[in-house]
């Protein structure tokens, strides 16, 4: 087997051979930090999954081994993220009650029909799709998502009873009713929680401040009797490594849950690829998309045997094992490793982790998941973005959450379209005050134009869904009585039976009337497309041209003197030279 075939089957074999003494400590201690931080996320993520809490730290040991041995990130660490674990909770909850043994065996099913929807994908080399994702479409949905699990957890933070049943308005209606009966204990507890958590990161930031802050909500709850007082605990978790588990392969079930699956595919292959582009902008690193396909797809598939529900890469965890001087993928290995020790140590403690200090915690993690700056930059660029992020924030609350990624990617690929369906046309002439004469845009800068040849550059691509305006701007200058008309190319960068057809009509409309239609600076695809499919013999090899210059020499001497004669504009160097 060639080494390049061997990489692509075991791509962890690309990097084992720069693991040394000096990696292996540096990735430790960023393992070390990285199982630290994942510890309270990986319960936090699994309530808003619906899941067990010791489910969220399964998703942690199994999953970033998977994905650090078969992707191409060397920094990214995979496992349980709040955004799939909301879009996991909003899909299994209408199927069974959550934290039961139906509920997690539906969970595991569909972690597993995800991991082969993105391992199919990484397979079919489609590793590119999640670039039809535009950024505004993830901005929302994380925006949207974060304000659903905040409103997911106020109930457990002021201590009174939140129906899990109902739309988003339902919820907050229940909320703002059951406020006056808020049991201050557990507010209390929350609060100090959460304050605590801001606090160590303003002015400890080396201390891990989520995982501290939830220590000092669970001794403020002890020392105050909480229990007492209404403040319900986690409860101890077993001092178990991830068990063996099994989907369920039931077709009934297979069915129900595939269209769900595919959604949690799609948002898991765009938050890994994302991160993973993002930190490699720093490390000067190549993602390999499809690569990230398929280690994705196999931790999942892995991992729904192993206990753990669906995972993708986290921002927070990779960002910090980046600062923290990771230097391989093994950093991502030695965090899974290092929790499963933290686990069997101290799972016991967990007993006295307040529900509330939890809540707390999410509701911190759920805002730092809005990117308020990237927001500011989409409402800036103008309405087509912010509607896009829009529509997708307001259908993440009020819709399917399945069904908002999909709308947001339709209306994003909607509004692409719209522009590709209008390519940018400009009337270009020689401009006087520049030595060499370069072509400019007239709009830009007015310039004297000649009356018998219209210069035109067409900017876009000329496919089915850009004839029919450029038939409208065509028409409109044969309307207007133009006699010549030469069409500068090279900015069209593709074109389609419809576009060839396109230009073999409009050929033979304005030569047929008596008029000229002329080509140049076709890029070469388009005229190997045009010569491939015999438009090049329609629309006559006499009518195309490699540049401007010998256009123009050519066409010159197919213009009427008289008007020539008696012309002021003489905006050609064969203008002059005809005097």
């Amino acid at each position: 087997m060639k080494k390049s075939t061997l990489h692509r089957v075991f791509p962890f074999l690309a990097w084992t051979g720069r693991v040394n003494k000096d990696t292996l400590k540096a990735d430790s201690i960023a393992g070390l930090t990285g199982a630290i931080i994942v510890l309270p996320q990986g319960i936090a993520f699994a309530a808003i999954a619906g899941m067990p809490p010791i489910y969220g730290l399964y998703t942690a040991m199994v999953t970033p081994i998977v994905a650090a041995l078969f992707g191409s990130s060397w920094h990214l660490i995979s496992g349980p993220t709040t955004a799939i674990s909301l879009v996991v909770f909003g899909t299994v909850s209408k199927f069974a009650v959550p934290e039961t043994h139906e509920y997690v065996q539906f969970v595991l099913t569909l972690t597993f029909l995800a991991g082969v929807f993105q391992l199919a994908m990484g397979l079919a080399r489609l590793g590119t799709l999640v670039n039809f994702v535009s950024h505004s479409v993830v901005v929302g949905f994380t925006a949207g998502a974060a304000i659903l699990i905040a409103t997911s957890q106020l109930g457990k933070v002021f201590g009174i009873s939140v129906s899990r049943e109902g739309d988003f308005i339902g919820k907050w209606v229940s909320i703002f009713n059951g406020v006056p009966d808020t049991n201050l204990y557990v507010f209390g507890v929350a609060m100090v929680t959460l304050i605590s958590a801001l606090v160590l990161k303003r002015f400890a930031p080396r201390v891990p401040n989520l995982l501290t802050a939830m220590i000092i909500g669970s001794l403020l709850s002890y020392f105050v009797k909480g229990s007492v007082h209404g403040v319900e605990l986690v409860g101890k978790l077993d001092s178990t490594l991830p068990p063996f588990s099994m989907p369920d392969f039931a077709r009934i079930e297979i069915e129900e849950l595939a269209p769900y699956a595919f959604a949690v595919a799609l948002l898991g292959l765009i938050e890994a690829v994302a991160i993973g582009k993002s930190i490699a902008s720093k490390s000067h690193q190549r993602i390999d998309g499809n690569q990230e396909f398929i280690g994705q797809g196999l931790s999942n598939i892995i991992g729904s045997f192993f206990s753990s529900y669906a995972g993708s890469g986290s921002f927070t965890r990779s960002g910090v094992n980046y600062t923290a001087g990771a230097k391989t993928p093994m950093a991502a290995i030695f965090a899974a490793l290092m929790l499963m020790l933290v686990l069997l140590l101290i799972a016991p403690l967990t007993a006295y982790l307040p529900i509330a200090a939890m809540g707390g915690i999410i509701l911190l993690v759920a805002y730092n998941l809005i990117d308020f700056k990237s927001i500011k930059q989409i409402v800036k660029s103008g309405s087509a973005e912010t509607a896009v992020f829009g529509v997708t924030m307001l259908s993440t609350l009020l819709l399917e959450l399945e069904f908002a990624i999909y709308l947001g990617v339709i209306i994003s690929l909607i509004f692409y379209l719209q522009r590709t369906a209008s390519p940018h046309v400009v009337t270009l002439a020689p401009d006087k005050d520049n030595e060499h004469r370069a072509f400019v845009d007239i709009e830009n800068k007015p310039m004297p134009t000649c009356p018998q040849l219209r210069i035109i550059q067409i900017d876009g691509p000329l496919f089915f869904g850009a004839v029919s305006k450029m038939e409208d701007k065509l028409g409109a200058l044969y309307d207007q009585g133009e006699q010549n008309l030469l069409i500068v190319g090279n900015g069209i960068g593709m074109i389609d039976l419809a576009g060839a057809e396109f230009l073999e009509r409009e050929t033979y409309k304005w030569h047929n009337s008596g008029r000229g239609l002329y080509f140049c600076s076709l890029s070469k695809p388009v005229q190997k497309y045009l010569e491939k499919g015999g438009f090049m013999e329609h629309i006559g090899k006499e009518n195309m041209f490699e540049t401007k210059l010998t256009a123009l020499k050519s066409i010159y001497a197919r213009l009427d003197k008289g008007i020539c004669s008696t012309c002021t504009a003489r905006i050609f160097n064969e203008c002059k030279n005809d005097k």
